[in-house]
This record gives C-alpha cells, structure tokens and sequence, in this order.
C-alpha cells in the first residue's frame, strides 16, 4: 500500500514526507492538549483526536487532488478566486460569525461549519500575485506599470483583513513584499511601502507606552473612540509584550514559558503536559509550547528544523522551475507557510508580541489546517510539473 502511495504522490518527496511528519505530530500535540477543552465541552479526548484525523485525511485528499493538477491552471483562476475573495472579506468584516471578540469568519449553513476568508484570499492573493510579477518582468522597475499592478492588489487584502486579524494582515503584506523583492521589484518602490507600513506600527507603540501605567503595571483605560474595534486589543498585546504584565493577553506568555521551563532539553514525555490544564487555547495558538514542554527543547529545535528544510526544498524548487509563474507560486506559498510558523513559535517563545496565528499543520485542524494542506498540494503541483519537465529533457537525445 505504501509503495503504491508512493508512485502515485508526485512532486517533492521530501515535501510529502515533512508533511506526514507534521501531521503525525499533530496528532500527538493535539490528543495531548485538548484535555481541557474536553471537559469543558462535556466530550472526551477522544473525540478530538478522531476529529483531527478526519481533518488530516480530507487535507491530505485535497492535498493529493490538487497537486495532480497542471499549476498552470491556477494562473487561468487567480483573477477569478481574487476578486471572490473581496466581497467575501468584506462580507466577513459586516456579518462575520464573532469568535474570541474577532469577525474573522464566515458560518457556512447546512453543514454548520466556519471559515475564515482571510486564509482563502491569501491563497488568491499569492496566485494573483505570482501571475502579475510573471508578466511584468519587462516593466517591473516603472512604477506606474510595474509596480503599482502588483502592490495595489495587496493593499486591498491587508486592508480587509487587518480590522479583524492585524496580524494575519502584517505577515501577509511582509510575504508580498519580500516575494517582489526576490521578483526584482525595485528596492526603493518596496521601501516606500515599507516605510509607510512603520508610521502605523509606531503610533501602536506610542499608544501602548502612552496608555500604560508603569507605578501600577496596569493597562488605563483607552479613551472611547480607540476601544471601538480590535483597537484595544492590540493595545494590550503590545503592551504585554514591551512590559510583561499580569493582564489579559500576558497571561498566555506567562503560562506558555512556564510550559518551557518545565520541558527542559528532553521534556517531560508525551502526553504528560501540566501546562495544558492552565495555558489558554494549548491546542491551536500556543501548541508549540506544549510540544517544548513533552518533548524538549530537542523537539522544539526538531519542529524548527521540519519547517526549515520545507523552506529550503521551495526555494530550491523556485530556482528550478523554467517558468517564471510556477517559480514564483511555489516560493509565496511557502515562504508564508515558513513565516506564519516562525512567528508562532515566536509568540510562544515570547519574541513576538501574541498574534493568533496557528502553527501549520500542526495545531488543530479546522479551515485553516485545509487551506494549508490546499498551499502544499498548489507547492507539490508546480514540483510535479517541475519533474515532467526533467524527465521529458533526460529524454532528449544528447546532440554531437
């Protein structure tokens, strides 16, 4: 079974093995955490763990359907999935389902299930995207012909998903830019947006100090026009972050180095978390940390390595690609996967201010463990395509 597994994967098949073993971790980190959750909602462990499975499986079929596909056929829809994802974000900003105080989701009915449209219009965003810089090599350093076409379309998705998900919306432009950088957009073009991008941030920070009573160590209350929104809460995470107090989002930092500390370098084993029980949502946000804490620093560093080499077998996919599209589409999709890890680890390691973001494949399924098994399939389609070519051109025959 497994070796008919194994000719009928195509692609990379260390991308697919880094997959299986994520997944299996997964398992693991998740049986493990949801202990809590369990009780809670009056269910067992079990039922959580058979859950996941589920969603591993169609994440894998999805996975396995769409790298059989020619990655060509993405460049036909991305306009199409681009300008669906809009109406739809700015349906989820209006009447979005509200969970955890964020609109970030859309209840699909019949089936009773959610989704959030951001992870859907980064997708489109990135095919988009890989299919603009793919035709505007010739033009890429105007700025009114070749880099307007391209940053526009990215301002639009940072723009709707940042009122509900900052964070999601901060990796997503960092993704794009660093993808046009790599595209030969021009330096000082990507320097504008940069330095554009810090006036914001630097009023978040100025806020944060401003609001901030450092004799107390307690967050004051934001005047009423800045508690409107998500306004507040990034407040209190950045103020979490630059001054490590006991209030709200701090909490879960506190907990998960906690978490840390207690795994030492070989952890206390799996299944025997004590931080599960106090950390805040140890199943999706800060599953890493449980991870530490059962396995050790040696896991943590083991975790770190897995999305590493995922990212070095994408870039080295990137430069063996001959079409500008597929090379391009491979290398957004994955340097987003790797980024939105890193920074999840981040948070749980208390480099990074707390941003929500789940680690890939990893943390417990929902649609976002599906639209990250939907990115892989897209990366293994263009690796699929990548050996078609190799193996037609080995075909050749070697001229005198």
């Amino acid at each position: 079974m497994i070796s008919t597994l194994e000719r009928k994967a195509k692609g990379d098949k260390v991308i697919w093995a880094l997959v299986v073993i994520l997944t299996l971790m997964s398992l693991l980190a998740v049986y493990s955490s949801t202990g809590t959750l369990a009780y809670r909602s009056s269910r067992s462990t079990e039922s959580y763990l058979f859950k996941q499975i589920i969603f591993i499986l169609v994440g894998l079929v999805i996975m396995y359907g769409l790298h059989k596909l020619n990655y060509m056929w993405y460049s036909r829809i991305a306009l199409v999935a681009y300008l669906i994802s809009i109406p739809l974000l700015i349906y989820t900003l209006f009447f979005g389902a509200n969970i955890n105080d964020a609109s970030r989701w859309i209840k699909l009915p019949i089936i009773n299930l959610t989704f959030q449209t951001s992870d859907l219009a980064k997708i489109s965003l990135f095919m988009y995207l890989a299919r603009q810089l793919s035709r505007k090599q010739d033009v890429i350093h105007d700025f009114r012909k070749g880099f307007l076409p391209l940053i526009i379309p990215v301002l639009v998705i940072c723009l709707l998903i940042a009122p509900a998900n900052l964070s999601t919306a901060a990796l997503t432009g960092a993704t794009s830019l660093l993808v046009m950088f790599i595209g030969r957009v021009s330096i000082k073009h990507i320097g504008l947006v940069v330095g554009l991008a810090i006036i914001p941030v630097f009023f978040l920070v100025l806020i944060s100090t401003a609001y901030y009573n450092k004799e107390e160590k307690r967050s004051e209350e934001l005047p009423g026009w800045m508690s409107t929104g998500r306004v507040e809460t990034w407040v209190k995470r950045v103020q979490g972050f630059l001054y490590n107090d006991k209030e709200d989002m701090a909490y879960q930092v506190q907990q998960a180095k906690i978490a840390i500390a207690k795994g030492g370098w070989k952890g206390l084993g799996p299944g025997n978390s004590e931080s599960r029980n106090f950390l805040p949502h140890p199943y999706s946000d800060f599953i890493y940390a449980i991870i530490i804490e059962e396995y050790g620093l040696i896991g943590g560093v083991f975790v770190l390595f897995i999305y590493v080499l995922f990212l070095f077998r994408c870039i080295r996919l990137f430069r063996k690609c001959p079409f500008a599209f597929g090379a391009f589409l491979a290398l957004a999709l994955s340097v987003t996967l790797v980024i939105q890890a890193m920074t999840n680890m981040a948070v749980n390691v208390n480099l990074f201010p707390v941003t929500g973001v789940t680690l890939p494949l990893v943390s417990m399924g929902g649609s976002s463990f599906m639209f990250t098994c939907a990115a892989i399939g897209i990366i293994l389609s263009v690796a699929h395509n990548v050996e078609k070519v190799e193996a037609e051109q080995s075909l050749k025959p070697v001229k005198a």
